[in-house]
């Protein structure tokens, strides 16, 4: 399938090429450019090519992974998905959704040993690539890297919020699917009922790495990951920080598991650039999808 992408002027993610095509084999990148439902600070729509920028300043080597990005074959930047612009905030998600849900359409993620990774924008934009892979993989594992357990049945009058995503992402989940989150501070506390009572947080970092390294080689697993899991020390620039965050070398040991699993698709969401005038959470949110992408294709 091919889609009418927007493509940035700053150009694909380095090492990528742009395409309009996501038929072929290969790790496909794909921006998101939507914050209309942020309830605190707004700025995540700039993420994804705030990430493609900074992507031709640092190194494609990662010396945590022992891998670069120039040795992989097959990286394709879609571009970002086009949105309206409009005073109806519900209307512009949807037409984005719309349009990543028909890009994806009768392709087998699977038997086409096809990846994607999106960027956004808020966590909303989470739902398309969740309810993808979710109907793609009858036993996919989800692992929800926050600082929010994102678990209410819509906030502030959207359904779709971004404070929403995975109780949304449950509405696509069978028994056969799980569901593993970590780094979660902050909730009501019916989110955290919910949560114990379905054993899905896990509330240590060690507890955490255990689970997945226990997951079966075999089984895939996708990451949606909001940038706000790290403290806000180290990524300021995120719409909703929370204290008492998790450290980018947590995060390291996370894809040093991943890229000897069947790691299968991610989303990386809300970096606001414009919140963190210094750069640094941009490079730091850059670093953190490098990793990804290398871990994607080990």
């Amino acid at each position: 399938m091919s889609h009418d992408p927007i493509h940035p002027e700053i150009g694909p993610y380095d090492f990528f090429e742009f395409t309009k095509d996501i038929n072929h084999p290969g790790t496909y990148l794909i921006g998101f450019e939507f914050d209309g439902t942020a309830c605190f600070r707004k700025g995540t729509k700039h993420g994804p090519d705030a990430i493609r920028s900074v992507s031709t300043g640092i190194e494609s080597y990662s010396p945590y992974l022992d891998a670069d990005l120039e040795d992989i074959q097959g990286l394709y930047d879609l571009g970002n998905v086009p949105v309206l612009n409009t005073e109806d905030q519900e209307k512009n998600w949807q037409a984005g959704t719309d349009s990543f849900l028909k890009l994806c359409e009768g392709i087998s993620l699977k038997e086409k040993n096809i990846k994607v990774l999106t960027l956004g924008g808020e966590h909303s934009i989470s739902y398309a690539p969740l309810k993808t892979y979710l109907e793609n993989y009858e036993d996919l594992v989800v692992l929800h890297l926050d600082a929010h357990a994102d678990l209410r049945d819509g906030y502030e009058g959207y359904h779709y919020s971004h404070a929403s995503i995975i109780r949304r992402a449950l509405d696509h989940m069978t028994d056969k699917h799980q569901l593993i989150q970590y780094g979660i501070r902050s909730g009501t506390k019916e989110e955290y009922v919910w949560m114990n009572e379905h054993k899905t947080i896990r509330k240590s970092l060690e507890d955490f790495l255990t689970s997945v390294k226990d997951i079966d080689d075999q089984r895939p697993i996708y990451l949606t990951l909001d940038l706000d899991y790290f403290d806000p020390s180290f990524l300021p620039g995120t719409g909703t920080p929370e204290a008492g965050g998790e450290t980018f070398h947590s995060f390291i040991k996370l894809m040093k598991i991943l890229r000897n699993k069947n790691f299968v698709g991610a989303d990386i969401v809300e970096l606001a650039p414009t919140i963190d005038p210094t750069g640094n959470s941009d490079v730091f949110a850059t670093k953190v999808t490098r990793e990804t992408i290398l871990a994607l294709n080990s």
